[in-house]
């Protein structure tokens, strides 16, 4: 039941190669044992689709879709379950600075629409600026300095600095 709550979205889409978008957001209701009606299931995924602009790909395979609309199915099939936290590994690796912008903003929307948490790891400063309340910078694996995108932004710390230039 808890890990029902929270979701996860891996550096990589990691959709399901074999399933279609639909198949794919389908799937962690079945892995979770989740009880629904098949006209649920599929409001699930339509809402899901919605959410990211996609209700047009729902029977597309995604060898089908382009980098972009991958890591929207992703993002489409993490919060599907509509979990209480999301754990995103990297959410615009490979992006070009439009799509990740785009997805930078998705990330927002779903926070507030849901009012979902979200810890993101990443080391695209875009992506901190417009999704970050509270950043955390690890040095050596170790919580160097936190504060918002502003406060350490303004920082001359050799440490910190680089990150915001």
């Amino acid at each position: 039941h808890i890990r029902v709550k929270i979701g996860f979205l891996f550096q990589s889409s990691a959709l399901y190669d074999s399933m279609t978008v639909r198949e794919n957001l389908e799937f962690p209701l079945r892995r979770h044992w989740i009880t629904k009606t098949r006209d649920e299931v599929n409001e699930l995924v339509m809402e899901a689709l919605d959410n990211v602009g996609l209700t047009n790909a729902v029977d597309l395979m995604p060898s089908e879709l382009s980098g972009g609309m991958r890591n929207r199915i992703w993002l489409a099939r993490t919060f599907v379950l509509k979990p209480d936290i999301i754990l995103y590994d990297e959410p615009t690796t490979g992006l070009d600075p439009i799509t990740g912008r785009e997805i930078s903003k998705l990330i927002v929307d779903i926070q507030h629409k849901y009012n979902t948490s979200s810890i993101i790891i990443t080391h695209d400063m875009g992506c901190a600026r417009i999704v970050a309340n509270r950043i955390m910078v690890l040095v050596n694996g170790v919580c160097y300095a936190e504060g918002t995108f502003a406060e350490l932004e303004k920082s001359n710390d050799p440490n910190i600095k680089p990150f915001f230039e």
